[in-house]
């Protein structure tokens, strides 16, 4: 497997990822809200392709020159446990960095909803450096939502 990160817009292959992982994105209005993202020029669309098949998929929004927030990110489920994500995040990272900015936001299901898959999540987000910073309830949905941020190390 030879995966190269690119800045594309995939709106097809953002829905085919997301109704492929139904643990985290069974809702299909959340699902056509992300790939109507995707084809939205306000979010950065980067993905991770293997010989020109789209396998992990992330948008990033930009809310002022310090801070960026992880809209998505998500992997078909044959390329999980690959390293992607972290290609991905230390690509959106490190571009970021290069561009001023400080702070990657992600949102994410709270611990206190007790689930698996997110509970996956929350690790794998840890594991790459994010810190949770808050809980709030009925935010992103009628759950809790739990923030994390990742310091980014400006370019100099």
């Amino acid at each position: 497997m030879t995966i190269e990160i690119e800045y594309a817009r995939d709106p097809h292959a953002v829905r085919n990822i997301l109704e492929s992982l139904p643990e985290w994105f069974g809702d299909l209005e959340s699902i056509d809200s992300y790939v109507v993202d995707a084809a939205n020029e306000n979010f950065v669309s980067i993905l991770a392709r293997d010989s020109g098949a789209t396998v992990g998929v992330s948008l990033i929004r930009r809310h002022f020159s310090e801070s960026a927030e992880l809209h998505l990110i998500a992997i078909s489920p044959e390329a999980r446990g690959l390293g992607i994500g972290r290609a991905l995040i230390e690509k959106i990272t490190a571009d970021l960095a290069d561009d001023g900015c400080v702070h990657l936001s992600v949102h994410t299901v709270g611990p206190s909803f007790d689930n698996d898959a997110y509970a996956q999540t929350r690790s794998f987000y840890r594991a790459i450096g994010f810190y949770p910073l808050e809980e709030h309830s009925n935010m992103d949905w009628s759950g809790p939502t739990l923030i994390l941020v990742r310091p980014i190390t400006p370019a100099t």
